[in-house]
């Protein structure tokens, strides 16, 4: 397993992203992920199953100390009181005593950033979490951010993946020395039927998915895939044993634009 190093914190360079993943489907693909070799589960409290993740880590008997775990806070318990008691909501959900990483979920320019980084930082001092970290933040953001927060972030988890331009946002965190964690690096599913991912995929004898995601580690992201499918867990977590050349990586390069997204509301900021 390869880890990203940010700020004191050292990531599993791939883990299991949960959103949409409910009650036991998602506690058993927790536990299949942590057996299969797994070390980073990632959840939130809008996704409400922080219970269920619980139970999967539980269930899959990896010592505690073995795992990364994340959690965001919801941006309605962004100010400070309501950050930490939120946080310790998620923690008796989880049964756990702390996290490995509370993230700031999606800005929310209702509350000021300070307060709100403030309270972040004193649920790290609390023991609650080893380490901070923001989501969904652009590069302006990043920068109020850094200079802003008592306790250092250690990442931005941004959706990224080849039909996404990040480029500014990847420059402004590696600038900070902030990791890069995907979610939907996949596209949501969009890239299996990617000619030029198949075409490089075939060289590696390697799926579209795998080539994703092995462009997106060879740039120092960290990934978070979800899947319901046990068989798709081992085939995202199969992606250590290859490399693409610097022409797969620019060819990879060439298929983004600023216009890829595909999680966008109505509160999200004005993208970079």
């Amino acid at each position: 397993m390869l880890f990203v190093e940010a700020n004191g914190a050292r990531i599993p360079a791939i883990g299991l992203g949960t959103w949409e993943l409910s009650g036991r489907t998602c506690a058993r693909v927790v536990e299949q992920a942590l057996r299969l070799g797994y070390r980073h589960i990632d959840t939130a409290q809008a996704y409400e199953n922080e219970r269920e993740v619980g139970d999967g880590v539980r269930a899959s008997g990896v010592r505690r100390d073995d795992i990364f775990i994340t959690t965001k806070v919801w941006t309605n318990h962004f100010a400070p009181n309501d950050l930490e008691r939120s946080v310790k909501e998620s923690l008796v959900k989880l049964r756990l005593p702390a996290v490995d990483l509370v993230l700031l979920h999606w800005p929310n320019p209702h509350v000021p950033l300070a307060e709100t980084l403030g309270a972040l930082g004193h649920a790290k001092r609390l023991g609650l979490t080893r380490h901070i970290g923001v989501s969904n933040f652009t590069v302006a953001l990043i920068e109020q951010a850094t200079a802003l927060c008592p306790e250092p972030l250690v990442c931005n988890q941004v959706e990224y993946h080849p039909y996404l331009d990040q480029a500014k946002v990847k420059a402004a965190c590696e600038q900070h020395g902030l990791a890069l964690v995907a979610y939907s690096p996949i596209a949501k599913g969009r890239i299996k039927t990617d000619e030029t991912l198949a075409q490089i995929g075939r060289a590696h004898r390697k799926t579209p998915a795998q080539v994703c995601l092995r462009w997106l580690v060879q740039q120092d992201a960290v990934v978070i895939p979800r899947t319901s499918r046990v068989e798709r867990l081992s085939e995202n977590m199969n992606i250590f044993d290859f490399a693409l050349s610097d022409d797969e990586m620019a060819e990879i390069f060439q298929m983004g634009s600023p216009d890829g997204r595909l999680t966008n509301f109505a509160f999200a900021p004005k993208w970079d």
